[in-house]
């Protein structure tokens, strides 16, 4: 017999896997910043994509710190409440880094 996983535990691996994947996206937008300011000191034209990407570096490190103060948390009720926040601010990093990738797209055309 296959014990299912409690919801507790569910919600503490989101929060990991949360906290894990912001932090490395954070290194990837600072590594696309880096990127474009080499391109620029070689080419010498400004892009909008580095300030967009600093900012959604940003928010992947809000996420990043919600998700870990969420993991050191020991009353129920804040803890769900901040794995909530760290989430939402998650997913709104992950969508506008979407839209970071199309305008850079467009923009190098």
């Amino acid at each position: 017999m296959s014990q299912e996983p409690s919801r507790e535990s569910i919600e503490f691996d989101i929060t990991i896997h949360i906290f894990t994947v912001s932090a490395t996206l954070v290194g990837v937008c600072l590594t696309v910043i880096g990127i474009f300011i080499m391109n620029r000191r070689l080419s010498h034209i400004k892009s909008y994509g580095e300030e967009l990407l600093a900012f959604d570096a940003l928010l992947f490190l809000v996420s990043c710190i919600l998700s870990y103060s969420a993991l050191r948390k020991r009353r129920e009720g804040r803890q769900h409440r901040v794995e909530e926040i760290a989430e939402k601010v998650f997913f709104t990093a992950l969508v506008f880094m979407t839209f970071i990738c199309i305008f850079i797209v467009f923009e190098l055309i």
